[in-house]
């Protein structure tokens, strides 16, 4: 789609510019947004925070009758100051009783100098890549150096962009795909294995495959624990990202005991988190978790401390994420001319 603003129109104070409002589509979105630019600029939006350059995340969750709603907001300083709120609806039912997707949303970016709203784009794109681009990121600082083997718990949309954006910061060997449906986890590995050059298993043993991988991912819906203190081996770096509200769970609480814990937002993950399971279940306090990622990422405290210990990343995906992929969006499509320039105000 070609940029269709005839005009950019002046505002009234100080001769400012009113460009109009960029909308994008998620085809569009994906287009303009690769992986490996994504982890480069959420990276770089957690360094951004660690040097007080953000404007912090929030968070807030709504339930409704078959699912719920999330608005999620904060904003990157600089050159050019950018500020955004995701907002998302997730309905597990939606594809049987609508056809639609599980998870459908929006992104606002808006210029922080002045609130001008500068785009409104599909979340769906965006909230995949960011999150995986999170656990890479996680992965490069967290991870023992020699990791060859991983294993996937969960084979939808994120499963797959995790496995690609470990593949960057991990000279990954093998990869374990497992899934509640078989028949995912084996059109997982059938596609990503040649798209990757790796070998790709996939396993109906979840517990059997976790103890013969370094790094495990789990990225489900899941309102129970799928992974326990036995399944884990010393020196494993485990990415918990499917808990996102305060009911969905899919570590046992024990792992929290003996691991390191670093998280992606304390206040968050104490909420809506694995953290938040274990910190109900009395096995850790808020105080025992060792770091925030930015400040892990930007050396303010250390990561992992030895290649025997179990290190658990608690991501529940933050806003700074959002933004730092949002911004990279909106810059490409208006180098490019892509999208429908709406004129709003």
């Amino acid at each position: 789609m070609t940029d269709t603003a005839s005009h950019l129109s002046r505002g009234p104070h100080h001769g400012s510019l009113r460009p109009g409002t960029r909308l994008l589509s998620r085809t569009e979105v994906a287009a303009l947004l690769d992986l490996d630019d994504c982890i480069a600029a959420v990276e770089d939006a957690f360094l951004a925070h660690a040097g007080g350059r953000a404007i912090p995340p929030g968070v807030l969750g709504v339930h409704v009758e078959g699912g719920g709603f999330h608005l999620k907001t904060a904003g990157l300083l600089g050159a050019a100051p950018r500020f955004a709120a995701k907002l998302n609806g997730n309905f597990h039912g939606n594809a049987e009783r609508f056809g639609l997707p599980r998870i459908q949303g929006l992104v606002i970016l808006c210029d922080a100098l002045n609130g001008y709203p500068l785009s409104v784009m599909d979340s769906t794109e965006i909230t995949v890549l960011r999150t995986a681009a999170a656990t890479a990121v996680a992965a490069k600082h967290l991870a023992r150096a020699g990791s060859t083997t991983v294993t996937i718990c969960g084979c939808g949309l994120q499963g797959r962009a995790h496995l690609k954006a470990l593949r960057r910061v991990r000279a990954l060997e093998t990869a374990y795909a497992f899934d509640v449906d078989p028949a995912v986890a084996e059109r997982f590995a059938a596609e990503l294995a040649g798209e990757l050059a790796l070998e790709v298993v996939p396993t109906g043993d979840l517990a059997r495959a976790c103890r013969r991988s370094e790094i495990c991912v789990t990225c489900t819906p899941s309102r129970q624990p799928l992974l326990r203190p036995g399944d884990i081996p010393l020196g494993a770096f485990i990415a918990a990202v499917g808990a996102d509200s305060e009911e969905k769970q899919e570590l046992d609480p024990e792992l929290f005991r003996s691991a390191r814990v670093v998280v992606d937002h304390l206040g968050q993950c104490a909420t809506i988190g694995e953290l938040h399971h274990a910190l109900v279940a009395g096995i850790v306090a808020t105080s025992d978790v060792a770091a925030e990622l930015h400040e892990v990422v930007s050396g303010a405290k250390p990561g992992r401390l030895s290649d025997d210990e179990v290190v658990i990343f608690d991501s529940t995906g933050v806003a700074l994420e959002d933004v730092a992929a949002a911004a990279l969006v909106f810059e490409r499509a208006r180098e490019a001319g892509v999208g429908t320039v709406l004129e709003l105000l």
